[in-house]
């Protein structure tokens, strides 16, 4: 980037897909100029080289303009090659082991663990004997330790501080590979697993306290990031660059994420007094698309919300499926399968994050990831209503190139934000707007709504516990004008609101439906009423 190239490529390498966007000096500023993606096996040379391919067969003179056609050759291969690139790459999904001496000094070092993208699994000495402790920390599937105790330890963790020490020791001792680290008042025990552990390959680390930094938790947290995946890992870059979008749009922002090995939330608000916005990031290895082994709770989940009359037997299977073909069964009853797994990784992002819930709601929400890759986008915009259900008009977007994490990469912040603002209108596709009001009592009608667009006016009822829908053009900006029966919740709470609204591929949602969504407990009641919401939002449907 500072030697001021005329295109470069930015190259996203997640678990189930490869992508790749080649961006070009157009202008005076940075734009899109064309993406790709395929799964994750194909050859990144390949997957580059077909790009650029491509951009010179569509428009040979833009190609030259940005300088991909050299007068004394057309060799997609060399260009490619000689291209500039950011690379974000996915860390291979590690396991950590949270090892205590009750569950309830583990409780803080499993939410920073969840956190920050581990398949986190737990171990106390608590009610447990010695043997069966040490064999599970022999376990070859665990790659880390964290062994925590408070700071100060706490009256049920001091007596047995030492014997855990111990039985750790002893355990790192036969698994010289394994990284160990010690929080909080575990670290006075350095010298004893150091002793124990003899030459070894793993790390003894030290870390804080499960409590420690502000927000509680958040020093340990950073440190659980940064051991789990390095800088140019893409979750953690799409946080920079989620930062950088808030500053760059003045707005409120949220991205989230839903993978192959897990689930992003990264919120933002713009930075106050010239300080640039730092977002808060949340990786939940748990919220991703399909478990490795999908058990009865992850049916249950996707069941939910399944509009297919599926019986839990064959549903487990085409789960598994899914998990070890992910680009297979993309059109179809598969991508509505698809579609129902990504709300069940997306209610368990949720419910892993109550301290981002309790944000002030976004104005913008981006959808990212391969699980939204395949439905239509006001089918998208509906899913993220199902799950996030906060009183608020915000607008969804997807980042249909999957190029912010290639973005965040970029490790100067004044260069991040400079690119992010020339190419945000390319990199987000607008699916639309949604407004949810809060406390709509049941009843014939809940008033009326009045749409003001350039091309006029429209005013519809307002009817409990529907959707109605407003047909609004990306890239169409309209006043909503609502009035209603009884006071509800929007923002602040009254009867009459004018809200500034954006169109998309879904127009204008507006969403009467109770907030939180209630569902009934009947199997096909619940499918009938899921189907009658979401039937009029999918472009094809296979019969």
């Amino acid at each position: 980037m500072t030697s001021d190239p005329r295109a470069f490529l930015a190259v996203d390498i997640g678990a189930a897909t490869k992508s790749a966007a080649l961006l070009g000096r157009i202008g005076h500023r940075w734009r899109l100029v064309g993406s790709l993606a395929m799964p994750a096996s194909a050859e990144t040379e390949g997957l580059t080289v077909e790009l650029v391919r491509r951009v010179i067969a569509a428009d040979t003179e833009l190609a030259a303009s940005i300088g991909l056609t050299p007068a004394e050759r057309v060799d997609p291969a060399a260009t490619a090659r000689d291209l500039p690139r950011l690379i974000a790459e996915s860390a291979p999904i590690r396991t950590i082991l949270v090892v205590a001496v009750s569950n309830r000094a583990a409780e803080p070092l499993i939410a920073a663990a969840r956190m920050t993208g581990w398949r986190t699994r737990t171990a106390t000495l608590d009610g447990t004997d010695p043997l069966r402790l040490t064999t599970t920390l022999l376990d070859p599937a665990i790659d880390v330790l964290l062994v925590g105790a408070g700071d100060p330890p706490g009256a049920d963790e001091r007596r047995q501080l030492d014997e855990l020490a111990a039985i750790v020791a002893g355990a790192t001792a036969r698994r010289s590979d394994l990284t160990v680290i010690l929080a909080g008042a575990m670290a006075d025990h350095l010298g004893q697993l150091e002793t124990a552990a003899g030459d070894r390959h793993g790390e003894l680390l030290l870390a804080p306290a499960a409590t420690a930094g502000d927000p509680p938790g958040s020093a340990l947290r950073q440190l659980l990031d940064e051991i789990r995946g390095g800088p140019d890992d893409p979750r953690r870059a799409a946080g920079r660059a989620v930062g950088a979008l808030a500053d760059v749009l003045d707005r409120r922002v949220e991205l989230i994420e839903i993978g192959f090995n897990g689930g992003l939330r990264a919120t933002a608000s713009p930075g106050v007094g010239g300080n640039a916005a730092v977002a808060r990031v949340s990786i939940v290895a748990d919220a991703c698309l399909v478990p490795p082994d999908p058990d009865d709770a992850t049916v249950d989940r996707v069941l939910a919300w399944s509009t297919m009359p599926l019986d839990r037997h064959r549903l487990r299977d085409r789960l598994r499926e899914l998990r070890l073909w992910p680009w297979s069964g993309i059109v179809g009853d598969g991508a509505r399968l698809r579609l129902a797994a990504a709300r069940a990784a997306l209610g368990i992002l949720v419910q892993a994050t109550p301290e981002q819930s309790a944000l002030p709601a976004p104005d913008l929400v981006i959808v990212a990831g391969g699980a939204f890759a395949v439905a239509p986008g006001p089918a998208v915009a509906l899913a993220v209503a199902d799950v996030i259900r906060r009183p608020a008009a915000i607008a969804i977007a997807q980042d249909h190139s999957r190029l912010l994490g290639a973005l965040g990469v970029i490790p100067d912040a004044g260069e991040r934000r400079q690119a992010l603002l020339d190419v945000v209108d390319d990199v987000l596709t607008p699916l639309g707007s949604i407004v949810i009001p809060g406390g709509i009592r049941a009843g014939v009608s809940a008033g009326r709504v009045t749409v003001h667009a350039g091309t006029g006016s429209s005013e519809s009822d307002l009817t409990p516990g529907g959707l109605e829908v407003v047909d609004l053009a990306p890239g169409e900006v309209a006043t909503a004008e609502f009035h209603f029966r009884d006071p509800v919740r929007l923002g602040a709470r009254g009867r009459r609101f004018a809200i500034d609204v954006s169109g998309g591929l879904g127009g204008l949602l507006i969403d009467l439906r109770d907030v939180p969504l209630r569902l009934p407990d009947r199997q096909d009641r619940r499918r009938e009423l899921l189907e009658a919401w979401q039937e009029s939002l999918w472009l094809t449907r296979d019969r």
